[in-house]
């Protein structure tokens, strides 16, 4: 999958004209990349559509229009789109209580390399967490990771055959699994597959 340049943002005053169109486009696109691995863990698989809305309201809210600034959206959020050897997810531990939340990422330590996905009876593949920083530390975890699946040219090949793909979390504070993952999601990430 591509990377974003400059050449493929709207301007501030563009993007202000189409906002609410790309922002309806964006919110039926992402249901199809959103997978809720239990009542608490989601994860939202990024591609090119789901960072261009990201960076175009992070410039319209940060009012940036310089090169320079554009930019370092571009550095910070390209990072986040899949290569098509791969699938990039956010995922976000939500409890809606913050005391209770609190007291559930004290429990959740390294979390993040305890989910899992699996194409039909290979290998479970577990992520490459925060390649941009630590959000772990001895005492909790935090809300939000940034993940890295990296698929095997077998596995590619038997999604795209019609394999079934499984997902879940094995950590000793929260297990679950979706066993299959919904065909819609799964349809989804093998696009980003080349």
């Amino acid at each position: 999958m591509d990377k974003l340049t400059r050449g493929d943002l709207y301007s501030l005053e563009k993007y202000s004209e189409l906002r609410d169109d790309m922002r309806r486009q964006s919110i039926a696109h992402k249901r199809d990349r959103r997978l809720p691995l239990g009542p608490n863990l989601t994860l939202y698989f990024e591609d090119r559509v789901t960072i261009q809305y990201q960076i175009q309201e992070m410039l319209r809210i940060e009012k940036i229009f310089e090169a320079q600034g554009i930019e370092e959206e571009l550095a910070a959020y390209n990072p986040l789109i899949p290569d098509g050897r791969n699938w990039k997810a956010t995922m976000m531990i939500e409890f809606e209580d913050k005391d209770e939340r609190a007291r559930q990422l004290a429990r959740m330590v390294n979390i993040e390399y305890s989910v899992w996905l699996r194409v039909d009876n290979c290998t479970p593949v577990t992520p490459v967490a925060d390649e941009d920083l630590e959000r772990t530390s001895a005492d909790k975890t935090s809300a939000v990771h940034f993940l890295r699946f990296e698929l095997t040219e077998e596995m590619i090949d038997k999604l795209k055959r019609g394999a079934p793909l499984y997902a879940g979390v094995d950590h000793e504070a929260y297990r679950y699994s979706v066993e299959p993952v919904p065909e819609n999601v799964r349809e989804a990430l093998i696009r980003d597959l080349d």
